[in-house]
């Protein structure tokens, strides 16, 4: 089954709440995590659900757990040493590093050097089966080569974003610190849920807050 197939099937097949008993929607929206920009693209005019009088587009939450869910199932199904997560924005660093000790994935973060992906001969090579990135656009390099050895590539989306060699968006706010970190923490939960290692209605051992990246003066 191509991953094309294998994201279509876990689409239509959603049964599991992400969000769990530590926060409600409503708590979630405060982090921002639904508010775009003021582009649309059009890779991402299926995910908004409305534009404000300014002209800055509103992402559809609903959207977003959903593909969350779906993400969660799809890395369930892979080996946790075999996945990196990769963000080479400042506020996504705690998101990624936290993401990475909480699933056992291998976290990235800063430049992204090039032949990670695609040149054995680098003394730090990896050879992923999935690829997850905060935003495909400043992390270009790595969902490049990501996609030229046909590594699935995961990511979350802003409405400005152009999708290009991406195979599941996950739409949201790719740019505040409180939306990355509730993106990263939402995605952590449906991961440890999907390989049993959490209970829908269990909580987490960790915070959205915990995932967020701090300001020195904080």
């Amino acid at each position: 089954m191509s991953t094309d197939d294998e994201i279509k099937t876990l689409d239509s097949n959603i049964s599991v709440g992400v969000i769990g008993p530590q926060v409600s929607e409503q708590v979630l929206q405060t982090t921002g995590i639904r508010v775009g920009t003021l582009i649309k693209t059009k890779s991402m005019e299926k995910f908004i659900d409305r534009t404000k009088a300014d002209g800055l587009h509103l992402i559809d939450i609903n959207k977003t757990l959903s593909r969350i869910e779906v993400a969660g199932k799809f890395l369930s199904r892979h080996d946790p040493n075999n996945i990196v997560v990769y963000s080479s924005r400042e506020y996504g660093e705690t998101p990624t590093n936290k993401f990475a000790e909480v699933t056992g994935t291998i976290g990235l973060i800063s430049r992204f050097m090039p032949g990670t992906f695609t040149n054995p001969r680098y003394p730090n090579h990896l050879d992923p089966e999935v690829v997850i990135v905060s935003d495909p656009d400043i992390d270009s390099q790595a969902v490049t080569e990501a996609s030229t050895i046909g590594i699935p590539v995961i990511a979350i989306c802003d409405t400005d974003n152009v999708c290009k060699d991406v195979d599941l968006v996950i739409p949201a706010n790719n740019r505040g610190r409180k939306a990355l970190a509730a993106v990263m923490w939402l995605l952590a939960r449906s991961f440890l849920i999907n390989v049993g290692k959490l209970s829908p209605d269990e909580d987490m051992k960790y915070t959205i807050d915990d995932f967020e990246t701090k300001l020195i003066d904080e």
